[in-house]
């Protein structure tokens, strides 16, 4: 695309607020983490050899009767609560008709007119960057189905190949509200969704695996009008980056339509996002539910839950994303530190069991933020594989703060933590690390330092009195790091300060 038209498409951007307003919603599918899949007792690996995993069920072979497994419910009941939906306590399987490749029987099995949960809602936090702010996006339904097969296709285009693998396996999805209104929002409701599966333990919730994958339907209309403008489907988007610059392009792009007079031409479709030209293009004319003929799977029963069944599972359900960061909140901490610590449910476990120890929120997450990420991200390594433990981390802030060894120290020691393990205290004590606080000992260390540099301490008293950071650090030289710096700091500026 020509550099003038990217400029009027970003100029078209910038105009949207005033003049036009893009209506977006999303259907999420989540490949659930279940030992076997949705109807046979075949296993599913990602990445395992290609159509190893099958059997006459999956395969779609006449004769072969599905069964269900009973954890996709439980785990849809549970994704159902998390999202604050209505529960249909009797449920259905249904055919959904349709003809591709990967699918062996020729129909999917999915859930239509009744799914298992409906009318929710999902409350997200919009990181400082973009804005802030709390977000409240509907969930219409989440209903369970099984998953097609996968296309292997050739370079050269001259072939195809089918993996039945992934075929079965099961699949809940999420179908939002049209609540969304940029590519922003839309991103962080689908990173919610994200953490949310992966507290509940029903999904890893990897996109590059296809664990989760989102379908986004945007559509534009002028300001002030009601009627929801020609919806197009965006497919193929496998980062939430590239969800948000994909929803922005096509919002671009049905601008630019509108703007010349050309609304008719946005028609009902299917479009890829191209991630090297940046750009939606045409895949397919969308189907309308009359295409897909559903009816009323007859190999399978109603599902029919019960109240002790539901509230079972209501009394396990984990605290969620959004519970743990009003939680941390209402700590003081800040939203940065907030966002960053309920992300990842492994390292806010990290982080509330070293409050459990006894530790300072802000400290703990102070530390968590900067030395403990910046070590994870060089070495590629999680929170999980870190030899630092909580209690040591606890242990660590608390002798700092103590004043049994001082912040550099406290680093030098967090460092060794984290690679090798072991203990605070025996580090301290094997490593004669113990802050030095006798201010007999930490005086004849600033006068053996004054005495041997007369000269700075001529300019320090000429007026050059930045000069301090000098004398401290050659004090501290001189300690070996043990000196307490406040003690240090307070002997320091008398001793410069008198003229004898």
């Amino acid at each position: 695309m020509a550099y003038n038209a990217l400029y009027f498409i970003f100029a078209l951007l910038l105009k949207i607020p005033k003049d036009y307003e893009a209506v977006i919603g999303i259907e999420t599918h989540v490949q659930l983490s279940t030992l076997t899949k949705a109807f046979c007792s075949c296993p599913y690996s990602y990445g395992s050899f290609p159509n190893s995993s099958i059997c006459p069920v999956c395969m779609g072979l006449p004769g072969a009767l599905p069964v269900l497994n009973s954890k996709v419910i439980e785990f849809a009941v549970k994704l159902g609560l998390a999202l604050n939906c209505n529960l249909a306590f009797n449920s259905k399987f249904d055919r959904k008709q349709y003809f591709y490749p990967d699918l062996p029987k020729g129909y999917q099995i999915s859930q239509f007119d009744v799914p298992i949960a409906a009318a929710g809602f999902l409350d997200v936090d919009i990181p400082l960057e973009f804005g802030g702010g709390h977000k409240r996006f509907g969930i219409t339904r989440v209903h369970m189905e099984e998953d097609a097969g996968k296309l292997m296709h050739a370079e050269n285009g001259n072939l195809s190949q089918v993996d039945l693998n992934r075929a079965g396996v099961p699949l809940l999805e999420i179908v939002s509200e049209p609540d969304m209104r940029n590519g922003i929002e839309a991103s962080e409701y689908a990173a919610e969704l994200q953490r949310l599966v992966r507290y509940l333990g029903v999904s890893n919730g990897n996109m590059q695996e296809g664990s989760l994958r989102c379908d986004v339907n945007v559509s534009v209309r002028p300001i002030g009008q009601s009627k929801f403008g020609t919806k197009v489907e965006v497919k193929n988007l496998n980062s939430f980056a590239s969800m948000s610059r994909a929803i922005d392009f096509e919002i671009s792009r049905q601008v630019l339509l509108h703007s010349q007079g050309q609304e008719d031409q946005i028609v009902q479709e299917t479009r890829l996002w191209e991630e090297g030209s940046q750009r939606t293009i045409t895949m397919r004319k969308k189907e309308g539910l009359a295409d897909y003929r559903y009816f009323p799977e007859p190999d399978l029963p109603s599902v029919i839950l019960s109240q002790e069944y539901v509230d079972a599972i209501q009394n396990c359900l984990p605290e969620l994303p959004e519970e743990k960061r009003r939680r941390y909140e209402k700590m003081g901490l800040g939203m940065q530190d907030v966002l960053f610590l309920a992300n990842d449910k492994n390292i806010a476990e990290f982080f509330d069991a070293t409050l459990a120890k006894g530790a300072d929120a802000k400290l703990v997450a102070n530390w968590i933020m900067s030395d403990i990420a910046a070590f994870m991200k060089n070495e590629k390594l999680t929170i999980n594989n870190i030899k630092l433990t909580p209690e040591e981390l606890s242990e660590l802030i608390g002798s700092i703060k103590g004043g049994i060894i001082s912040g550099k120290i406290g680093k030098e020691i967090l460092f060794e933590l984290l690679a090798k393990g072991g203990s605070v205290k025996e580090l301290i004590e094997k490593k004669d690390l113990v802050q030095i606080a006798d201010p007999v000992e930490i005086e004849k260390m600033v006068d053996k330092v004054i005495a041997e540099n007369p000269k700075q301490v001529e300019q320090y008293r000429g007026g050059k009195t930045k000069l301090q950071g000098f004398f401290a650090g050659q004090v501290m030289k001189v300690s070996k790091g043990k000196a307490n710096p406040g003690l240090l700091n307070k002997i320091l500026l008398v001793k410069l300060n008198s003229k004898s």
